[in-house]
């Protein structure tokens, strides 16, 4: 059995390096591009300010997802198998759990490439996964 390989997918310019790497360098891989869809995005309600988002708001993430998938897909070696999955979550915990939960042995991911206070108080998605992952990660830059 060939390598499982995690790619998240955003639309970055980063996440596109991650899969440029990934095309590069496995291309007998199994490849999964998850798109994890934060429900933090969507805002908060008015009514006790508790997060909310509409069906028609995830709707949307999910449609987006699929183009990203489908621009993501076009570029795979032909001999690779590219699989693809949504989850909703926070995006550090949601890939590192997608990944142990379906026996992936790798996460390719993009860096943001975040620098000083900004990285500080926003944390970094890939640093995070770094830390807690299981399974080796690469971190494209």
């Amino acid at each position: 059995m060939g390598t499982k390989i995690v790619v998240p997918v955003d639309g970055s310019d980063q996440s596109q390096k991650a899969l440029e790497y990934t095309y590069e360098h496995f291309p007998d891989a199994t490849v999964t591009l998850l798109h994890v869809i934060n429900p933090a995005r969507a805002g908060y309600g008015a009514q006790a300010g508790l997060p909310s988002f509409s069906e028609e708001w995830y709707e949307e993430a999910e449609a987006a997802a699929e183009e990203l998938f489908e621009e993501a897909k076009a570029d795979a070696p032909e001999e690779m198998t590219v699989e693809t999955a949504t989850e909703v979550g926070q995006p550090a915990r949601t890939i590192v759990e997608f990944t142990e939960e379906n026996g992936h042995d790798k996460i390719i991911i993009g860096s943001h490439g975040r620098k000083g206070i900004s990285r500080v108080l926003l944390g970094s998605v890939a640093e995070t996964v770094v830390r807690r992952a299981h399974v080796p990660v690469t971190v494209a830059r």
